[in-house]
């Protein structure tokens, strides 16, 4: 009877991980900040164990999407760089003061949670009502970001034809990723969620190679923070296999539909998820509080 109910529970994840999979590439998002919500929100797990499955799963979805985006030339790693050694940082900070707040305060990840809804919902709105932000122009580059020539081109095929760009306002990145590294190291979301406003509103990186530089930064921060849950016991195999293995499938899929998808599908799929993420965290948090 125990084997046949974990069984499944392995076919669930397997398939549940899968969707995400799918979609995850596509909108530039790990698949932590799908898995994560929604696993806390309908899972029987404890948070621990699948926040550090989400990291885990966060790394599976952009392995095994950033080799195509890499070929392709659609993600940027001169950008990856500098900001990943800020993040990779604050990340493994964030993972350990996460699991701190979880068995120190009972319900501090509780308004944690309630705070990081607000903050997408805020992105999310933003986002929506930026103008020209599939290819934004990046204006007069500052001498800091000129000095790394982190600019770039790739060829669109919904234009036919070979597109440029410059980026901009490096310093304000690197501070921003210190602080979604942070946060994403402390709820197990990768960092998809917040890279790619930050890379698309602030250094004014298109919209399609945002999302695609984005699911190479994931692969940096997730790994460095991971190791930080796996150190405390906090990688179910349970969860991790099946996830792992429905994860890689759906992120090779979701990976071929990035690469065609239109820039202004991105856009809005990139939107949507964030605020469906953030309805789920609030909601999530007020229960986490017991106010329902």
């Amino acid at each position: 009877m125990e084997s046949l109910y974990m069984l499944q529970w392995v076919v669930i994840l397997f398939f549940f991980t899968l969707a995400i999979g799918v979609i995850a590439p596509i909108g530039g998002v790990g698949g932590g900040v799908l898995f994560v919500p929604l696993a806390i929100a309908f899972l029987p797990f404890n948070v621990d164990f699948i926040r550090g499955a989400g990291l885990i799963m966060a790394l599976t979805s952009s392995l095994s999407s950033s080799p195509l985006f890499i070929q392709k030339r659609l993600a940027n790693l001169r950008i990856v760089i500098p900001i990943a050694a800020v993040s990779i940082v604050t990340s493994i900070c964030g993972s350990l003061v996460g699991l701190w707040l979880t068995n120190s305060f009972p319900h501090g990840d509780a308004y944690f949670s309630i705070m990081l809804g607000i903050l997408l919902i805020c992105i999310g709105i933003v986002m929506l009502s930026s103008k020209g932000i599939e290819f934004p122009k990046a204006g007069r580059v500052d001498s800091f970001t000129a000095k790394f020539g982190l600019g770039g081109e790739w060829f669109e095929p919904s234009l036919g034809r070979t597109v440029s760009y410059r980026t901009t306002n490096l310093a304000y990145a690197l501070l921003s990723f210190a602080a979604v590294g942070f946060i994403a190291g402390m709820f197990g979301l990768g960092a998809g969620w917040a890279s790619v406003p930050v890379l698309n509103l602030v250094m004014r990186v298109p919209i399609k190679v945002a999302v695609t530089t984005s699911m190479a930064l994931i692969t940096v921060n997730s790994a460095a923070a991971s190791w930080v849950y796996i150190a405390r016991g906090a990688v179910l195999p349970l969860i991790c296999v099946p996830s792992v293995l429905g994860m890689t499938i759906g992120a090779r899929i979701g990976a071929r539909l990035a690469v065609k998808a239109k820039p202004l599908i991105i856009k809005y799929l990139v939107i949507a998820i964030m605020l469906f993420a953030a309805a789920v965290d609030i909601f999530k948090g007020i229960r986490g509080i017991g106010l329902f």
